[in-house]
């Protein structure tokens, strides 16, 4: 009987906003849904990238049939160059801009050329394995974003994420309501949906209200205006180039994958604008400042971005000074509050302008609020609900939202999935039957995988007490304890300010050598090791209540 279910399994994206990859399987064909990567938490150090875990498909790369791609954001593609080969390879199917800002990351790491794509067109069925599926369009932040409707042998399962009900979007083409109605009039088995600003009430307001703020400020600044927003916020930088070209300004795109994203939508023709806007650089010298608009990367505060080093003084083509107008197109992501606002205050005491935060109307959100949530539900009338793109929070407040509208019989018909949950549908049947083995997988630097929990804990430890380097000498005849004990400290104390503990440290290690192996004519490096290790992190807890990270180091002579 269980063969005859549809399952479906979040290998990343359930109770977590970020890396979305969803197996849907069926006998022996597996479908992917989208495969993202996570920035990582202040507390993961070091660590680049977090990818989706997929022990689970190790042993079943034959089965999978294609990865279905919704939109371009690199929470749902930028998983694809780290883990397609682990995949074997299979097909990629995205409309054209996803596609081409795919082909970019394929082409970065030298893997376009083993990467088979396959271009989708909305409303026209195709079929990967026993799956039938149709595309749809939707409403997000960035043009040519697709729900997937895949009809199973078991069912019809509909995959709605990141998505709104824009009426008046930037490119012109709002959610397709008619194609959604005719889905819930085919009775969907289960629906897995976004349900990030389920917090929020009403409606999320129109990409065409950024428009009007922008045409605002476009108006009134006396000098350049920087407007800062995600690389791969294709409509936005439309609304940036549609104020600059009403209001006489010439575009100067600033951060490498701002760049490199513009080009692709040019010549993909998602991105419009008169052959004499578009400006380089070094062209910039021959217009007056209220003649110029730069669109750049570092809404998030990053390090690197283009912002970040102009609030730094560091970027060599634009130097922010009075009169300047910086506006932040984005809301920080949690957990980067404490960078934006570092790069908000540096921007004021350059002497710019900087228009930020919800009242100034300058970003709207790409994910559907209360209201929207609530018609889709009505016109769609699923048996089982899977919301994701959310913390548990907001399943649980989704879970509440579809109770109150009488979307589903009873609370057990809305799945509340976590990463690794196997969730199996027939007919009259959804349930989590089990657990699929997830964690997390780190990308540092151009690795993935050799940075693990352990890794991170020890940063961290680092981070926290510092360490404590601890070289002795052993003659490996009578075990006695030639030279040292030698103490170097990194984050722990100040050497030069902290003699009495650093004597006080070599004292304790050479006692507990001397008691212990004087006479011993064996020599035992892993037994001198632990015994170090565990005489210095007692005495240093017991004189400083810290526990910096001990490291012996002994040599044999």
């Amino acid at each position: 009987m269980a063969k005859q279910r549809l399952r479906v399994i979040p290998l990343g994206g359930a109770g977590e906003v970020g890396r979305n990859m969803w197996v849907v399987e069926y006998g022996d064909d597996i479908v992917i849904l989208d495969c993202g990567v996570m920035f990582p938490d202040a507390d993961m150090l070091g660590v680049d990238l977090v990818l989706p875990d997929i022990t689970y498909l190790r042993e079943k790369t034959d089965h999978i049939r294609g990865i279905l791609i919704t939109h371009g954001h690199e929470d749902h593609i930028g998983a694809v160059p780290h883990l397609i080969a682990d995949l074997g390879f299979p097909p990629v199917y995205g409309t054209r801009l996803t596609l081409g800002l795919l082909s970019n990351r394929l082409r970065e790491h030298r893997l376009q050329d083993k990467v088979k794509t396959v271009l989708i067109t909305e409303r026209e069925p195709f079929q990967v394995g026993c799956f039938t599926v149709e595309a749809f369009h939707i409403a997000h932040s960035i043009p040519d974003t697709v729900g997937f409707a895949i009809t199973t042998p078991a069912g019809l399962l509909v995959y709605l994420t990141d998505w709104k009900l824009d009426h008046t979007p930037v490119d012109g083409r709002p959610t397709d309501l008619e194609k959604i109605a005719e889905l819930g009039n085919r009775k969907p088995l289960v629906l897995i949906t976004d349900c990030v600003r389920v917090e929020s009430k009403g409606y999320t307001p129109s990409e065409a209200t950024v428009g009007e703020a922008f045409d605002n400020i476009f108006a009134t600044a006396p000098g350049r205006i920087i407007v800062a927003t995600f690389a791969s916020n294709i409509s936005r930088v439309q609304q940036v180039i549609d104020s600059a070209e009403a209001y006489g300004r010439k575009v100067m795109l600033a951060g490498r994958s701002m760049e490199t994203n513009a080009r692709i939508a040019f010549e993909l023709g998602y991105l419009r604008a008169d052959e004499s806007t578009i400006i380089r650089p070094h062209e910039m010298s021959a217009y007056a400042d209220e003649e110029i608009a730069i669109v750049c990367t570092g809404s998030q505060g990053e390090p690197m971005s283009a912002l970040n080093r102009m609030a730094n003084r560091d970027y060599p083509h634009v130097k922010i000074k009075p009169g300047d107008t910086v506006v932040l197109s984005a809301t920080p992501i949690p957990g980067n509050e404490v960078s934006v606002n570092k790069v908000i205050n540096n921007l004021f005491k350059l002497g710019a302008e900087v228009i930020y935060g919800p009242e100034a109307r300058v970003h709207v959100s790409g994910h559907a609020a209360q209201e929207e949530l609530k018609l889709i539900l009505a016109l769609l009338r699923p048996t089982f609900i899977v919301p994701f793109h959310g913390d548990y929070r907001h399943l649980m407040l989704y879970r509440k939202l579809a109770m109150t509208v009488g979307a589903v019989p009873n609370s057990e018909h809305i799945l509340l999935a976590e990463g690794g949950s196997i969730m199996e549908f027939s007919p009259g049947f959804g349930k989590i039957t089990g657990k699929a083995p997830v964690g997390y997988i780190y990308v540092d630097g151009t690795t993935v995988g050799d940075v693990g929990n352990v890794v991170v804990r020890d940063r961290q430890l680092l981070a926290k007490d510092g360490m404590l380097i601890v070289v002795v000498s052993i003659d490996s005849a009578t075990g006695q304890l030639v030279a040292g004990p030698d103490v170097v400290s990194r984050g722990f104390v100040y050497m030069r300010q902290s003699q009495d503990l650093i004597e006080a440290t070599k004292e304790t290690v050479r006692a507990a050598l001397t008691n212990k192996n004087g006479g011993n004519p064996s020599f035992d490096a892993a037994y001198i090791n632990r015994k170090i290790r565990d005489v210095v992190s007692e005495f240093l807890y017991r004189e400083t209540r810290r526990r910096p990270m001990v490291l012996p180091m002994v040599m044999e002579v």
